[in-house]
């Protein structure tokens, strides 16, 4: 059996042409990027040149709309309408969209970042809100939502293919949910640790969670974050240890 799996990552979070972190050199590794809109992180020059890296190494690209939080990097919910969320949405959707259009490149997908992901993760409005958004902006584009979450029944209701995502570095809570990262075991740190579990989601569509025992997951794609300090040797470490263990890496176009 052949089995295939995006590796994605959030981009595009610094600011200006000098904080691009390891942005270029993680997009060797990956075949998704998902860059920051201006909402909770980027600007519109750093916007464009994390278009163009992607676009010059062939990643894929999508666009990655937060809630408008700039001083708590949009990890801190917040209580909006529907069409608030539809709004917000929509305007980041078509921001990253007018770079990607300029530079002559197609946006494949939408990935929400933070709160907003995670609150559409457990509440259908704030799911179906995104889901229409992005609905109404390209049918054809793609939306990433937690495995299993409220985000991915939205988008599969209204018509939109859907990617089911997984985390490598996030430990997991029984019912598939992502243990908070207030809690002290949130993250995995461990990097042979994380590169088994995604093993075990790409194979088995089971991950081992916090109250030891398994739960189904579905993982069409998987997120590496940029922002550690040891980021670009894990995404080097985790792309090698697929690759070599059969497991293709691709775009997630090419799986849902």
């Amino acid at each position: 059996m052949t089995y295939k799996v995006d590796l994605n990552c959030d981009m595009g979070e610094g600011y200006g042409v000098y904080k691009l972190g390891q942005d270029e050199d993680i997009l060797d590794y990956v075949s998704s990027a998902n860059i920051a809109c201006g909402f909770h992180a980027g600007d519109p020059g750093t916007m464009r040149r994390t278009v163009r890296m992607a676009l010059e190494k062939e990643v894929a690209i999508g666009a990655h709309p937060g809630f408008q939080d700039l001083p708590g990097f949009g990890r801190r919910n917040l209580q909006l309408s529907a069409m608030e969320i539809y709004e917000l949405v929509v305007y980041q959707i078509g921001a990253l969209s007018a770079f990607v259009n300029a530079e002559g490149g197609i946006l494949q997908h939408v990935k929400a970042h933070g709160a907003l992901y995670n609150m559409a993760a457990k509440d259908p409005v704030y799911a179906e809100a995104i889901a229409e958004a992005v609905y109404d902006v390209n049918p054809a584009l793609i939306l990433f939502g937690l495995a299993g979450s409220e985000l991915i029944t939205a988008g599969h209701d209204i018509g939109l293919r859907t990617a089911s995502e997984a985390f490598s570095d996030r430990n997991y809570q029984g019912d598939g949910s992502l243990t908070p990262r207030s809690d002290v075991d949130a993250l995995i740190t461990d990097t042979d640790e994380a590169i088994a579990r995604v093993e075990q989601m790409v194979r088995a569509n089971k991950v081992l969670t916090t109250q030891g025992t398994e739960a189904e997951l579905k993982a069409d794609t998987i997120c590496i974050h940029g922002d550690g300090e040891n980021a670009l040797a894990f995404a080097e470490k985790i792309s090698k240890s697929l690759l070599d263990s059969g497991i293709q890496i691709v775009k997630v176009s090419e799986i849902v």
